[in-house]
């Protein structure tokens, strides 16, 4: 999948799209992208001024979407679905992402539960970079109809 392809699929637009192409996809169980991290990066204004790293938390966020990419391919009636973050887990940073890197991210499903319209996963995400791992964790996402926004949550189906 190229860029346009992701942007049929997820709703994220810059500055918060952080995956640029999908270079593998086996439905239901993995997916592979990149990410070319380069100093035009928004955060790297403030993070941090002259020792540009790519914050942790947005590498997990670049593992949630293509998480999410892999499980809207999956969707059919994905206009006004989001896919929201219901969990973290064991997120480990093991060396720094900085300009010019291109990071490349494997996410592979764990579990997948559907009850009624509420659609849950667990996902193992790892991030690298030439080989050498930068950043794992699991996420836990939950598909939710956009127009039912914080009440979804209430009624949450996550796997266990």
């Amino acid at each position: 999948m190229d860029i346009l392809d992701i942007q049929r699929i997820l709703p994220h637009r810059y500055p918060f799209l952080l995956i640029d192409r999908v270079i593998e996809i086996v439905r239901k169980e993995r997916i592979v992208a990149l990410k070319n991290v380069t100093i035009n990066e928004a955060f790297f204004a403030g993070h941090f001024p002259n020792m540009p790293i790519m914050p942790g938390v947005l590498i997990i966020e670049a593992m949630a979407q293509a998480g999410g990419a892999l499980l809207l391919s999956e969707i059919e009636d994905r206009e006004g679905k989001l896919i929201m973050f219901t969990g973290i887990d064991r997120a480990k940073f093991r060396r720094p992402v900085v300009p010019g890197d291109q990071l490349r991210i494997e996410v592979k499903l764990k579990a997948w539960r559907t009850v009624g319209p509420m659609v849950a996963v667990i996902m193992e995400g790892v991030a690298s970079v030439d080989g050498q791992r930068v950043a794992e964790a699991n996420v836990k996402c939950q598909l939710v109809d956009s127009s039912r926004g914080r009440r979804s949550f209430e009624e949450s189906a996550e796997p266990e």
